[in-house]
């Protein structure tokens, strides 16, 4: 009997991160970027110990084993394993930082500490401390405190060690690094050469100015940080409005248990040991040395320079053939249905359906569903908009999007203030659907028009997120849309639906059918196969459906960005299953199911992965494609990522991220022929145009 037929959830996530630090170790990404990736990195790790880790470890600290949930490992043991890995990968992306700002200073590039000011630069630093930096400082004296200060979740803090001249007498203190304030400093510049400091260095650098009143005979100052319990605890109260327990909640977070308490190796350990006492952290568990920088995920946001040779090229997002940003795009959708595939097209085509639908006269009514919304949202500008050009506007707003509460709460207040109707989800579900239905008038009767999409109506991930959007007057489809908004207001009431796959209801039954069916394919001898693009495939009866289809000769193709459960490619259980996950410049978010049907191929888009939570705890919606120019589109798609031998690594359960074998196959960069193949459309309809 086989011993393991699923990966560890929480190993394969860690695994999904380490391919995100191969791009940053990776000599062929540009420097730059490679700092990017460094800094997507860390924040995927601040992420995964908020949420993940933290619902372990409660799971581990409550005596519960866990093994049920955990693909057979307790959570007492996944607690400790976890942390061995990220301590292993916290250690590789130093070295890979090192090397990094190595490869910088060849270009005249340096990152400089405290210890390396010249002298023209001492000048602008202290004039920028104290007109910039001091104001922003929160600097607490800690010894005669009667209670230590309330630490913020993931933010970098200074822990300073006074020794004083008199008796040797020692103090502690905090600094905590302002957010309000870019992290990295452009130095002017010295021969040509560009210097960039920390901030936590020019603290360092003004340590005597900020303790200048006491008499102290050292100083020192290393950085620590700490990652809390992310877990929302929604109060009960029925006085109170969705909005007001989701803010309260969000209020509470920042006292959630430490889940994590990162340091600087280098820090004496009476400070290390003062710190971990005064906070109460016990659990070694949760204690993670670190370098001299922490929130390395600020790298995300490392200056330019002006260097845009050290960073990938920018493309430009292309227009969708048929499609114009200039004439009405609702009368375009009436004729036919069309595909958006962000970013490779232009993001602009989803704002401007709604922009025309709020001036339309002829349009009554706007229904959308919201789950990560852009700092300065033009969806939610265009829903005012049309609110107040008297468009009946309603608005389901997921609040729990985790931390993207306080976002959406301002939102949802801002939204309620001008009048739109707002839904605030169903209990004990989350809405993940990506769904719009508009209602028009014409010739005295209501036509639909709307847009299903596999990711979030967000203008600034629209730019690194690849996500395909059906835009469609398909009446039957958008009547289908209509009963989810419906079933929002009533929840008692389940719908049948006669196009759509509607989660928690119907999507693991009917994707279950699906799979039966091939297989029956493949049993009676017929051409079969499935071919599946998603973010995570962790749920263990869905996988262990897959393998059925596999033992029954159907051959599956799995493209799977992040976790991904199932083990392929094993004699008498996978050995039809093919999976990869490509890493590239842009995040693959897109999530399109294809089955072969003996040649009556059908094809899905969604915004459900195969993941428990996707499949049974939220609203989720998956659409068929009819449009046959589109099927053909999003088969080619998956196909050209199918085809990619340069960022794609094999899933595996050795999960060693070994790249695609290239053999003698010329170099294929998925990301990079499906720009190509929507400039190519382009091109053909100017040459049939001309």
């Amino acid at each position: 009997m086989l011993e393991q037929k699923y990966i560890d959830r929480e190993k394969s996530w860690l695994a999904f991160n380490a391919r995100v630090l191969q791009e940053a170790a990776d000599d062929s990404v540009p420097l730059l970027d490679r700092l990017r990736f460094l800094g997507i990195f860390s924040n995927n790790l601040d992420e995964f110990f908020r949420v993940r880790f933290a619902s372990i470890r409660r799971l581990s600290l409550s005596g519960i084993s866990g093994e049920k949930y955990l693909g057979g490992i307790s959570a007492k043991q996944s607690v400790k394993d976890i942390t061995e890995i990220v301590i292993q990968h916290q250690t590789e992306s130093l070295l890979i930082l090192r090397e990094i700002e190595a490869k910088l200073g060849e270009e005249g590039i340096f990152i400089i500490n405290e210890k390396e000011i010249s002298v023209e630069q001492e000048a602008f630093l202290k004039d920028f401390f104290i007109q910039k930096l001091s104001p922003e400082l929160v600097t607490i004296i800690l010894n005669d405190l009667a209670e230590f200060p309330l630490l913020k979740d993931n933010i970098g803090y200074l822990a300073v060690k006074l020794v004083m001249k008199l008796n040797s007498e020692v103090r502690y203190a905090i600094i905590e690094i302002p957010k309000t304030i870019n992290r990295f400093l452009v130095l002017p510049s010295i021969d040509n050469n560009k210097y960039v400091i920390l901030i936590d260095d020019v603290i360092r650098h003004h340590l005597k100015s900020i303790f200048n009143i006491f008499d102290y005979e050292s100083v020192s100052a290393h950085m620590i940080k700490i990652s809390r319990d992310a877990q929302l605890e929604i109060d009960s109260d029925l006085s109170k409005s969705m909005l007001e327990k989701i803010s309260m909640s969000v209020k509470d977070r920042r006292i959630g248990e430490p889940v994590r308490f990162i340091y600087d190796q280098m820090i004496e350990p009476d400070t290390l040991h003062f710190f971990l006492e005064k906070m109460k952290i016990v659990s070694t568990d949760s204690i993670i040395p670190g370098g001299r920088y922490h929130n390395r995920r600020d790298y995300m946001d490392f200056p330019n320079l002006g260097r845009f040779d050290l960073l990938y090229k920018t493309n430009v997002p292309l227009p969708i053939p048929g499609l114009s940003l200039e004439g009405s795009i609702l009368q375009k959708i009436s004729r036919k249905d069309y595909l958006l595939h962000a970013p490779y097209q232009s993001f602009s085509y989803l704002t401007k359906f709604l922009r025309e639908a709020a001036l339309d006269p002829k349009v009554t009514t706007i229904k959308i569903t919201l789950y990560r919304l852009a700092k300065n949202s033009q969806i939610v500008s265009s829903l005012i908009n049309a609110a107040k050009n008297g468009k009946k506007v309603t608005v389901q707003i997921e609040l729990q999007a985790r931390f993207d509460e306080a976002s959406n709460i301002s939102y949802a207040e801002q939204m309620q203030t001008e009048g739109i109707n707002l839904i605030f989800g169903i209990k004990g579900l989350k809405v993940h659907s990506k769904i719009c239905v508009i209602e028009r008038i014409e010739s005295g009767k209501i036509k639909r028009y709307g847009f299903i999409s596999t990711g979030n109506f967000n203008e600034a991930t629209a730019k690194v997120y690849t996500d395909v959007t059906l835009f469609t007057s398909h009446q039957q489809i958008l009547k289908d849309i209509a009963k989810v908004f419906e079933f929002f207001d009533i929840n008692y009431r389940i719908h049948r639906y006669k196009h759509l796959i509607i989660s928690p209801h119907y999507t693991r039954t009917r994707f279950y059918k699906l799979i039966d069916r091939e297989i029956l394919h493949a049993l009676a001898g017929r051409k079969t196969h499935i071919k599946l693009k998603m973010n995570s495939l962790s749920d263990f009866a869905m996988i262990d459906k897959l393998y059925e289809a596999s033992n029954a000769g159907v051959i599956i193709q799995l493209q799977v960005r992040g976790i991904c459960s199932l083990i392929p490619g094993v004699k008498g259980m996978s050995e039809n299953i093919e999976a990869i996950s490509i890493v590239d410049n842009y995040l693959e978010h897109s999530r399109i199911y294809i089955f072969g049907n003996a040649g009556q191929t059908e094809v899905y888009i969604s915004s459900a992965d195969f993941m428990t939570r996707n499949l049974d705890g939220r609203v989720e919606v998956t659409c068929p494609i009819y449009d046959q120019e589109i099927k053909n589109e999003l088969i080619d798609n998956f196909d050209i990522g199918w085809k990619g031998n340069v960022k794609a690594r094999y899933h595996s359960d050795e999960l060693d991220n070994k790249y695609r074998e290239r053999g003698d196959d010329p170099v294929f960069r998925a990301q990079i022929e499906t720009y190509k193949y929507y400039q190519n459309k382009v091109d053909l309809l100017d040459e049939n145009f001309l």
